[in-house]
């Protein structure tokens, strides 16, 4: 009996000590991941929406461009989301009777805009101009993913935009490294 009572102390201390030495490696690795691109998506914050926007349905089913919502995206240096009237183009008619249009409609005879989450943030010494890669050809998918196949889930940041990112694209499409071109 007391030979099997020494054998299961044994075997607590051994797993205890296990335990006690991965612990400190799972966080290291979790800290490495991090800092070299996104973190692991267990740690990424989910954005939510006020209103859970379908871009599948806009995309695949209406077939609207990303530049017909988010118009300043060939001449600015955002992208802009849409006002709440533009999205009322349509649906003052278009499936007026859906809940989350329903929302839509609210804030359009409240006069009030839609205050949406922003999922893709820079630090606030970046400034990154949409037109300029737009204009060089750039699909909107290079940075913000497949957000023509993201449904009510919502759009989530997909790639890790940190600087290393950016340099290394713009040196694999020849585009200018300067600093001043985005640090200014």
């Amino acid at each position: 009996m007391r030979a099997t009572q020494n054998r299961i102390v044994r075997l607590l201390l051994i797993a205890g000590g296990l335990v006690a030495a991965l612990i400190p490696l799972a966080v290291l690795g979790v800290v490495i991941v991090s800092a070299a691109g996104l973190p692991p998506a267990f740690l990424r914050p989910q954005v939510t929406q006020p209103i859970a926007f379908p871009h599948n349905v806009h995309v695949q089913v209406a077939r609207l461009d990303c530049t017909f919502c988010h118009r300043n995206v060939t001449t600015g240096d955002a992208a802009t989301v849409p006002a709440v009237e533009q999205c009322m183009f349509c649906h003052q008619v278009v499936a007026t009777e859906r809940p989350e249009i329903q929302k839509l409609i609210s804030y359009w005879q409240q006069n009030q805009p839609i205050n949406w989450n922003r999922v893709h943030r820079l630090p606030d010494h970046v400034q990154f101009v949409h037109s300029v890669h737009i204009q060089r050809g750039f699909d909107c998918a290079t940075c913000h993913g497949a957000v023509e196949n993201v449904g009510k889930e919502g759009v989530q940041q997909v790639r890790p935009l940190k600087m290393a990112d950016c340099v290394n694209c713009h040196r694999e499409n020849n585009g200018p490294t300067d600093c001043g071109v985005c640090h200014y």
